[in-house]
């Protein structure tokens, strides 16, 4: 079985897991989230206040499913627990960002405004209007929704204009020379 794997997941005070057949449901005080597990490979087995992963039988797919599981498992507890959050800096002269309710407005240097629906369970927020905070208990879900946002103006290599995560390096590339 894999390193990952044979850690428990420590379940913080406030945090419960219901462990079905096929799914594991966590609640806490952000939320609630399920995981959907293969009980043909991986079992869960809840003793106090920790999650244990043990496989089902001795092959290679429950080796892999375990130390999967088990990371997920992880990010779920985070989640519901303290959530998560991801910052995208706008990189532009006159590139600004708008949160309205549910949408976010992105002015990118395009001829219209591009206007984006947060999907259920993200919150949008903009601090500043160069800044975008996404928030979320789902971390797979906000960093889709991050990818998502980006993808509608990446940074250029040459002057770095664009979307980018909040800490990203580009590297920039050399103008051409006469």
């Amino acid at each position: 079985m894999s390193r990952v794997a044979k850690q428990p997941v420590p379940l913080p005070q406030g945090v419960t897991a219901t462990i079905g057949t096929d799914s594991i449901t966590v609640k806490g005080t952000k939320g609630s989230l399920s995981l959907s597990i293969n009980g043909k490979h991986v079992k869960v087995v809840q003793s106090a206040n920790e999650l244990q992963v043990q496989k089902a039988n001795d092959g290679r797919e429950a080796d892999m499913q375990a130390g999967s599981v088990r990371a997920h498992l992880a990010n779920i507890v985070v989640g519901v627990s303290k959530g998560y959050e991801r910052k995208l800096e706008l990189v532009g002269v006159g590139y600004r960002a708008a949160a309205q309710g549910k949408n976010l407005n992105l002015t990118l240097g395009f001829s219209h405004p591009v206007v984006y629906v947060a999907p259920e369970g993200i919150t949008i927020e903009t601090p500043t209007q160069t800044e975008i905070l996404i928030k979320g208990t789902d971390v797979q879900k906000i960093g889709q929704v991050a990818a998502d946002i980006r993808q509608f103006r990446p940074p250029e290599p040459y002057k770095g204009k664009g979307v980018r995560y909040a800490g990203e390096k580009i590297e920039l590339k050399e103008a051409k020379k006469k």
